[in-house]
């Protein structure tokens, strides 16, 4: 199981609980227009505590499976933010994709920066995988930012690759190769 990690200001980075589903859902509704145009649209029970639980029962499945790991960022248990990573594949493709995002208060103060390299550092030493894989807006700059600063290159843009706020929407691709260990087949 993966630990609690520090990160700047005071804030944790642990993976979600059951238990997070109310604390979830108030960032959520706290941080919707900021993360309107880089979201998906959302059906009505996104935004109800029972959409959030049963969002959150599904994601726990997925971590026991070893398929996702899903962390929030706390300070005094209230969700800043959110650091997953999903698809998580083991054998000779050893990857993951990256996601994350953090309340509009808590923009441009790092805390997106650190939760990546949390993520990476635990996706490297802790979950043994090889590469990282994220996509971003072409026009959400900080993202691009907070990849390049962890290490990310661009290797390519995907034409309306998701359907995103209502249409869809090209994406610029973004890898770190963590490691040239070989995979391990335990």
């Amino acid at each position: 199981m993966i630990g609690p990690t520090s990160l700047p200001g005071g804030v944790i980075l642990r993976p979600l609980d059951f238990g997070d589903a109310p604390a979830l859902l108030d960032a959520y509704i706290r941080s919707r227009e900021h993360l309107r145009p880089f979201d998906p649209v959302r059906p009505d029970s996104f935004w109800t505590l029972a959409g959030q639980q049963s969002r959150l029962d599904t994601m726990m499945q997925q971590q026991k499976e070893g398929r996702l790991l899903a962390c929030a960022m706390l300070r005094d248990g209230r969700v800043l933010g959110c650091a997953t990573l999903n698809t998580i594949v083991f054998g000779p493709f050893c990857s993951a994709s990256l996601g994350y995002w953090v309340e509009p208060a808590e923009v441009g103060r790092g805390l997106a920066s650190a939760a990546v390299a949390a993520l990476c550092r635990i996706a490297d030493e802790e979950l043994g995988l090889h590469r990282i894989e994220a996509s971003t807006s072409p026009l959400n700059l900080a993202s691009q930012r907070v990849l390049a600063k962890n290490g990310f290159e661009q290797w390519g843009t995907a034409r309306k690759y998701l359907h995103i706020n209502g249409r869809w929407q090209d994406s610029h691709l973004f890898q770190r190769i963590l490691n040239d260990r070989p995979p391990s087949f335990d």
